[in-house]
């Protein structure tokens, strides 16, 4: 995806001025825009610039880490030469998807033989303006063993004008003998720190305010996918009435109150199992069902382990820096194998929930055994009687 990306300039639809959604408008549209796959780009422009081009590229990844984007940049690249007169035509037609020498391909819906040979049959015929017939084949792993085996002679021995670029978020679906043909580029996850980053440009670009842990937040439900990422700030800024605060992101996304779960888990420190219980039951009186809010209070009980093994600066806990400091002040009171053991703990019993009529007693129980871990730990100590 796009670190600082222009905006795409797509015409509104007639009659209206429709609303292209962020993910589009802040899409990456050069190879210095890229953000998280910063080594795929260079080897790429590497390629181009010596002359070192294959004829087939697989580029593999998660959905929304950059693989249509790249797909698009690198035959934009390839295509939009200085010596065309249309250059710039040539350039945004590309990005749009709609040039008529990069041809792209659902692979869901078009992964029949016959889409294979039609595929196979305008392969021979010479690109109309550009250097080369590009073929951008999207979920590639989809189409059919019939119609991999039609692809395969045609990506043995392609026309010297002809080149292949496959995409899929399950590599390990495509036949051996296509991939052995093609040079493979796998797309990492992007971390939430440069999501964020990301979103916080878009954020400054659109002119809307936002607190620094609901960007963080956003960041880490994207999971690695900027176009996720992007997705749940859209629909952030959809329900705000100008700033994106916390509240705002509670009632949108179902996230849990920071407040009550750093409420739980002082109290968890504390080995106070009354004042535990209460503020999970204020959490549950919030519309979480019980096995969500063990998930929660897992990862936030995983924060403070990280924070008290690693410091309060370590970037692998993304929360802001005074979130981060108050966790630390936790974490002196724990230790880090009892946290490790409340994680463990937190996870069985949010599985347990699922399946249990009685979801609300397998929650205050857990959290009655975690805040009086000590006195179990003097139970299982204790010598047996004679």
């Amino acid at each position: 995806m796009a670190r600082k990306a222009r905006s795409e300039q797509e015409a509104p639809a007639a009659g209206g001025s429709g609303y292209v959604v962020l993910a589009r408008r802040y899409r990456s549209r050069d190879f210095g825009e890229v953000v998280g796959q910063e080594p795929i780009a260079r080897t790429l422009q590497n390629a181009i610039r010596l002359g070192r081009t294959a004829h087939a590229y697989l580029f593999c990844g998660t959905r929304g880490v950059g693989k249509t984007s790249m797909a698009r940049i690198f035959a934009r690249a390839l295509n939009a030469t200085e010596q065309l007169t249309e250059r710039t035509q040539v350039e945004e037609a590309i990005m749009r998807g709609q040039d008529m020498d990069v041809i792209e391909i659902d692979g869901a819906s078009n992964r029949g033989v016959d889409d294979a040979r039609d595929l196979i049959a305008g392969a021979g015929i010479a690109p109309t303006r550009s250097p080369y017939k590009i073929y951008i084949i999207d979920e590639v792993h989809m189409l059919t063993q019939p119609a991999f085996n039609a692809l395969l002679k045609t990506m043995e021995e392609p026309p010297s004008h002809v080149k292949f670029i496959l995409c899929t978020t399950e590599p390990h679906k495509v036949p051996a003998t296509i991939q052995s043909r093609c040079q493979r580029f796998d797309f990492r996850n992007i971390s939430a720190q440069r999501i964020a980053g990301h979103l916080n440009d878009v954020l400054s670009k659109e002119g809307i305010a936002a607190d620094e842990a609901v960007v963080l937040q956003v960041a880490r439900l994207a999971n690695g996918s900027m176009r996720d990422g992007l997705s749940l700030l859209d629909r952030l800024v959809a329900a705000s009435d100008g700033a994106l605060t916390q509240e705002v992101a509670r009632d949108v996304l179902g996230l849990p109150d920071d407040e009550a779960l750093d409420a739980i888990v002082r109290a968890i420190a504390q080995g106070d199992a009354a004042a535990a219980i209460t503020a999970g039951g204020a959490l549950l009186e919030r519309g979480f069902s019980a096995d969500h809010a063990l998930e929660c209070l897992a990862a936030r009980l995983r924060d403070v382990m990280v924070i008290g093994v690693c410091g309060p600066q370590t970037e692998m806990v993304e929360l802001p820096s005074e979130a981060k400091q108050q966790l630390a002040d936790v974490s002196r009171s724990m230790q880090g194998a009892d946290l490790v053991h409340a994680i463990a703990l937190a996870d069985a019993a949010s599985r347990t929930c699922r399946s249990s009529s009685i979801p609300r007693v397998v929650f205050d129980a857990l959290l009655a055994r975690l805040a009086l871990a000590e006195r179990f730990e003097a139970t299982g100590a204790a010598p047996p009687k004679k």
